[in-house]
């Protein structure tokens, strides 16, 4: 099991080191930034500033969109930080919700998403690549023939089987082991119909984690479940609520949903929280005592979980790094007596 980080971009500069370090030290595995540039700062000059202040730790953006830059200036951002980072690079990618959003834009199609995927790999790999934006074939002289990895954020079936087509992984932001399962499914499946060996296809876990009384925690995350509604809204304005491709239980709990504000996205003071219960938070959030936290864990690593990744934005950052890093990070890595 791999453990990761995300950061939104509210984290001071100073802070943001001081974290990555604490972070690497601790055993995590990847630091993961959100790119939405005008929420909040942009997440590839903190990646750069990060990298320089670790050895280990693997960066990403978790997600980006195939939008928001040109194909070949994306490209060149990527294969430029995997080579000054010794090769410590990923991608998550998605159709670019808040991004998008924010200025009154559209998301990208789909088939834009897979498109992306595999010339901007191609790119990086160093290779000739056209695309629809630019009217010559581009190559990146200097590339040297780095595979970049992709994560592709999925919630509906089109996008699970995207995810599975051409996806090195999928970034789930849920933490609940049996919609885990039910979507790694997916994406696995579609990727075995495609040919393809999905042996080492990963699955991401991104929810927020948090310590203490259960109550304490509950109000600490009650974000969460509003941002992840915000998606799956989507995808049940799109299928419908009774089609049988979303679970119920993901249907239900947005059914009093009023709508979002993505000016506060991802914010505890977003005002549309009321839908929220208690219990959708404890389903999709890790939360409580250390215990509580292991046995979680252990539950979405037996559903196909690779990579839990903290959502690290609700307070108490440095408290959650050690915790993990003392208590329940060795209980997961190669070796530990309760993994036998």
């Amino acid at each position: 099991m791999e453990f990761g980080i995300t950061f939104k971009g509210f984290v001071s500069p100073d802070r943001a080191r001081h974290l990555v370090r604490q972070a690497e030290a601790a055993g995590f595995d990847y630091c993961w930034f959100y790119d939405s540039h005008i929420l909040w700062r942009e997440s590839f000059v903190a990646m750069a500033m990060c990298m320089e202040h670790t050895t280990k730790l693997r960066f990403g953006p978790c997600v980006t969109n195939p939008n928001i830059r040109d194909w070949s200036l994306a490209a060149s951002l990527y294969a430029s930080l995997a080579h000054q980072s010794n090769g410590r690079f990923d991608i998550g990618l998605g159709r670019g919700d808040s991004s998008m959003r924010v200025m009154g834009k559209k998301p990208a199609p789909l088939a834009r998403v897979a498109e992306f995927t595999q010339k901007v790999k191609a790119m990086v790999r160093g290779e000739e690549v056209e695309y629809g934006e630019c009217e010559e074939p581009v190559k990146l002289p200097w590339a040297t023939g780095y595979e970049l990895p992709v994560w592709i954020g999925a919630y509906g079936p089109k996008a699970l089987k995207t995810a599975g087509e051409v996806g090195d992984g999928v970034i789930l932001q849920i933490g609940d082991p049996s919609l885990v399962k039910w979507f790694a499914d997916q994406a696995k499946s579609a990727g075995e119909a495609a040919g393809r060996d999905m042996s080492n296809f990963k699955v991401q876990a991104a929810a927020p984690a948090y310590f203490g009384d259960m109550d304490y925690c509950v109000e600490h995350t009650k974000w969460y479940p509003a941002m992840v509604g915000n998606h799956v809204a989507d995808i049940v304005e799109k299928y419908g609520s009774d089609s049988g491709l979303v679970p119920r239980s993901l249907t239900d709990y947005i059914e009093k949903r009023r709508g979002y504000d993505y000016s506060k996205h991802g914010q505890s003071d977003n005002p549309y929280l009321d839908f929220i219960t208690e219990d959708i938070v404890k389903s999709f959030c890790v939360l409580g005592r250390v215990e509580d936290h292991i046995a979680k864990i252990r539950d979405l690593e037996d559903a196909g979980t690779t990579q839990f990744n903290i959502y690290l934005d609700n307070g108490d950052e440095e408290n959650i790094i050690a915790q993990y890093g003392k208590h329940i990070i060795p209980q997961f890595k190669a070796g530990a007596d309760s993994a036998k």
